[in-house]
């Protein structure tokens, strides 16, 4: 083990941490440019054949930038995204980026070291940096932005050159250390553990300015909010916040055992869509139209109206039924596809019943701050189900790929064992392991031992 590693584990001060040198490499999640091919003609583009688990070079730090040492991460499908190298390759983007010049040129490598989540201790900073100083605690927003567009200042995520980091560019979270902009730090809230804030800041973030930013959909008191994919990591925070904002949530699951574990989120109406007729691949020959009045049905029985806001992050599977299933004067939100990005619809239902679609990307750093105030505050609570050791991330982002797994699934990446990184604990015992543990109490945490 190298000396600043050793250093990170003991806990050690600021001086120490800064004596100690910086390792030449370090053990990183990775893909590799010479796989691009490796899943053409191929109907499975199985993640664990792409994901490499070794070492890669420590990349310089620039002015802006601080070296984070990784204590906990998680997937997100767009980790899947570059693993499967569809539906393009992320060398490609990473080649965009480093023909900027300057610090951006070392992005550009035979190699990516991918996720866009992290929790741990910041170890270095760059000459520029102001407000983060080593040894503070903290959490990784996803989105590079360019403090120089002066778009930015207004909202970072309408910049031209805004990036997904740990997608769009290099040096991403699933590694043993990370290098980001100041720009995307957050202070970790104290109660959590690594691991629980590492889940937080990419799907809290996106979900906070789809719902809640008044960049989204602005919900209020009393809105009913239809949500895709409730237990998946966007949709359980999406149900704590509409909850949390004094809205009702709706949520759509595809089986029991997810709707039951809805239920203890504090989902107020449940919908296992697979009883009502509309489970499988809904792209695939199903009738939009009537699926969609199946599931209007449903909400109405239990709620009595059509819902003010849809949530959608499935994408094809899914859309053409959302436009449809909102109320007159009703909005759709969107980001993501996990199913793909074509979508069809009916026009009809849009225009003529003048609704809305909100095209949602990310989250600036003011909205992924306020995301984490409120976990600070204990209003939202961490949606992560299960820990795996960074070792095995090809089988925690396989999970992620099939869609076998709820909430958000873990990563750890320095941290030798769960549970650690708490520094108030008294906070954490005034909300209790179970509001704090949702999604995880059925769940054996049997990959870490």
């Amino acid at each position: 083990m190298d000396a600043l590693t050793d250093a990170v584990l003991r806990g050690a001060s600021a001086d120490e941490l800064e004596r100690a040198p910086v390792p030449a490499d370090f053990v990183a999640a990775h893909i590799r440019q010479e796989d691009a091919g490796l899943f053409d003609g191929e109907a499975d583009a199985d993640v664990r054949r792409s994901l490499r688990v070794g070492r890669v070079p420590m990349p310089e730090l620039a002015p802006d930038e601080a070296l984070v040492a990784v204590m906990a991460s998680s997937v997100n499908y767009n980790t899947v995204w570059s693993a499967t190298f569809r539906p393009v390759s992320t060398f490609n983007a990473l080649k965009r980026f480093a023909r900027s010049g300057g610090y951006a040129a070392r992005h550009d490598q035979p190699y990516q070291v991918v996720g866009s989540d992290a929790a741990g201790v910041v170890v270095r900073v760059g000459a520029g940096v102001r407000r983060w100083k080593v040894g503070d605690h903290v959490a990784v927003n996803a989105a590079v932005v360019d403090d120089q567009d002066p778009v930015t200042h207004h909202d970072g995520m309408l910049g031209a050159d805004q990036k997904a980091w740990g997608y769009e560019t290099n040096f991403g979270g699933l590694a043993h250390y990370t290098v980001v902009r100041a720009s995307q730090l957050l202070a970790k809230p104290a109660h959590l553990t690594w691991e629980e804030a590492a889940c937080v800041p990419l799907c809290g973030g996106t979900a906070y300015r789809m719902l809640v930013s008044d960049r989204g959909a602005r919900i209020k008191q009393g809105d009913v909010v239809l949500i895709w994919g409730a237990t998946g990591g966007l949709g359980a925070f999406a149900v704590q916040l509409v909850k949390n904002g004094g809205g009702i949530p709706v949520g759509v699951v595809n089986s029991e055992a997810k709707a039951k574990l809805l239920a203890r989120l504090g989902c107020d109406v449940v919908i296992n869509r697979e009883e009502i007729g509309i489970g499988g691949e809904l792209a695939a020959g199903a009738d939009t139209v009537e699926a969609a009045k199946r599931l209007g049905r449903a909400v109405r029985s239990q709620v009595g109206e059509d819902p003010h806001i849809v949530f959608d992050h499935v994408g094809r599977a899914t859309f053409g039924i959302s436009v449809i299933v909102a109320r007159r004067g009703g909005t759709v939100v969107t980001c993501g596809s996990s199913t793909g990005y074509q979508h069809t619809f009916d026009n009809r239902y849009f225009w003529m019943n003048l609704k809305r679609i909100v095209g949602s990307h990310g989250m600036n750093l003011n909205e992924a701050a306020e995301m984490m105030r409120l976990l600070k505050l204990g209003s939202v609570a961490p949606v992560l189900s299960e820990v795996y050791p960074l070792a095995e991330v090809g089988e925690a982002a396989r999970l992620v790929q099939t869609n076998g797994h709820t909430g958000k699934v873990g990563v750890l990446a320095l941290a030798p064992t769960p549970g650690l990184g708490v520094t108030d604990p008294q906070a954490r015992a005034a909300l209790g392991e179970e509001w704090l543990s949702p999604l995880r109490s059925t769940v054996q945490p049997a990959h870490v031992g």
